[in-house]
């Protein structure tokens, strides 16, 4: 135990060394869902986007170090600058949510959609938790990207330029969001990639105003109902918050619901005293156990993410010792363009 202790206080001042003799010219990026020890050792920590977005804007920034999943580190590639290179420690650290819309396979299913309806009658939507090409699949098709925080304001839009909606992968965050739109649930169809149609039948699918992919997170759908019952009965005075990629009956059971940045800025404008029970990756909570030990910060059960755990110290100290070299994220210059505009159309989404 002991020579493993010291293991790690090896590795975090090697990477400290490391930093200091590469200065302005890195930025390592953290997650909110990356444990205590790698966020301390980062220059950043926020969500995937903003911080994508924060490393396109250093202009001293050479090297781009991602602390998070690859998706992550891709959207980061996109929006990189010429002569930035962009690393993520674990090129293993996947997204079992991104994974769940194969490219191919996606194709295929706007091929059938177009087929029913015509290509021109829909507007592909794609959460930020996606792969480059699947961004690239949007971008193509006159659509866009969103994140947990604007997807109703993506979906208005989306609604504004065709008849339909078709969304991926996360059929949760779909369908919160269709919810918070007020849209009956028989305009909404839940596409399962397995079954002709979808699993639809044509009716279902001419009625239907927002298609979804059959896409979920494991670490928000592990929350159930009766966990937040139980607070209720526990703990009556307690707030309860979860995550939108979370199922709408767990939403709806919620006091409130919001990405990751929402969920700090509720505990944040918190009063001493309160008590918080949130519905999200624990690490972020356990931080902000730390950070707010004057109210009470719970999770409503211990969900982790097991793809963000790969990062770990050895492996930052690795990929720090070689910049520029190993686990480098790249993404094809015609994917990049394409994804590259999808974003730009959510970046001009009225604030």
């Amino acid at each position: 135990m002991n020579q493993e202790v010291n293991s790690q206080y090896t590795h975090k001042e090697r990477i400290r060394e490391l930093k200091a003799e590469l200065g302005s010219r890195l930025i390592i990026l953290t997650h909110h869902y990356q444990n205590s020890e790698i966020v301390e050792l980062g220059d950043y920590v926020g969500d995937s986007f903003g911080l994508a977005r924060r490393a396109a804007s250093d202009t001293d920034a050479e090297y781009i170090v991602f602390c998070g999943v690859h998706f992550m580190a891709e959207s980061a590639a996109i929006l990189a600058r010429p002569g930035q290179s962009v690393q993520i420690p674990d090129m293993e650290a996947g997204c079992w949510m991104a994974d769940m819309a194969d490219p191919y396979i996606v194709e295929r299913a706007w091929r059938e959609l177009s087929d029913l309806w015509g290509a021109e009658s829909m507007t592909p939507v794609a959460y930020m938790n996606s792969e480059a090409e699947i961004k690239a699949f949007c971008g193509r098709n006159h659509g866009l990207i969103c994140t947990s925080s604007n997807a109703h304001k993506a979906f208005a839009w989306a609604l504004e330029q065709r008849e339909r909606i078709f969304f991926l992968p996360d059929q949760y965050l779909g369908l919160n969001t269709a919810d918070r739109m007020g849209m009956p649930r028989q305009e909404v169809a839940v596409w399962d990639p397995d079954f002709p149609l979808g699993g639809n039948t044509e009716k279902d699918l001419q009625r239907a105003r927002v298609v979804l992919w059959k896409g979920h997170c494991l670490v928000h759908t592990r929350f159930k109902v009766q966990e937040i019952e139980e607070v209720r009965r526990s703990r009556p005075e307690a707030k309860v918050i979860v995550h939108p990629e979370c199922t709408p009956e767990v939403v709806a059971a919620a006091d409130a619901s919001g990405s990751t940045d929402s969920m700090i800025k509720y505990v944040e404008s918190a009063s001493p005293g309160d008590e918080i029970v949130i519905g999200t990756e624990f690490n972020l909570i356990d931080r902000l156990q730390q950070h707010y030990r004057d109210r009470t910060i719970l999770p409503l059960s211990r969900s982790i993410c097991p793809n963000m755990g790969r990062i770990d110290l050895l492996k930052l100290s690795h990929t720090l010792e070689h910049p520029g070299q190993v686990n480098v994220v790249s993404v094809e210059p015609e994917i990049r363009k394409q994804a590259g505009v999808a974003l730009e159309r959510m970046l001009d989404l009225p604030g």
